[in-house]
């Protein structure tokens, strides 16, 4: 009887971990759908005035992206919709400016 618990239980482990799998995938290749979402590694985050700003790594270069305030975690590799870029813009809340920056409706779900 221990021993069918225990294969049960192993069983379960080993479906959670792939449904985890092909969640991820299932993520990713939506991602890939949506000519211009940008992905990458957040290096870092801030929020101010109903915006988050997030620096990424996309493919060795740095881009900034605003979208509206939402959780982003630096240290994980997100996805960005597509935006318009804006050069030298200035955020006054932040008082700080931003050679290029990439204003986006959000993070791909």
């Amino acid at each position: 009887m221990k021993r069918f618990i225990a294969g049960c239980a192993v069983c379960m482990m080993l479906i959670g971990s792939a449904s985890m799998v092909m969640a991820a995938e299932k993520k990713a290749a939506k991602a890939e759908q949506i000519p211009g979402a940008m992905t990458g590694k957040v290096l870092e985050t801030m929020d101010s005035g109903g915006y988050t700003y997030a620096q990424i790594d996309n493919k060795g270069k740095k881009i900034w992206i605003a979208i509206p305030q939402a959780k982003v975690t630096k240290g994980k590799t997100m996805t960005f919709k597509p935006g318009m870029e804006m050069k030298n813009f200035e955020s006054k809340t932040l008082k700080r400016k931003f050679d290029s920056i990439i204003f986006s409706d959000g993070i791909v779900q």
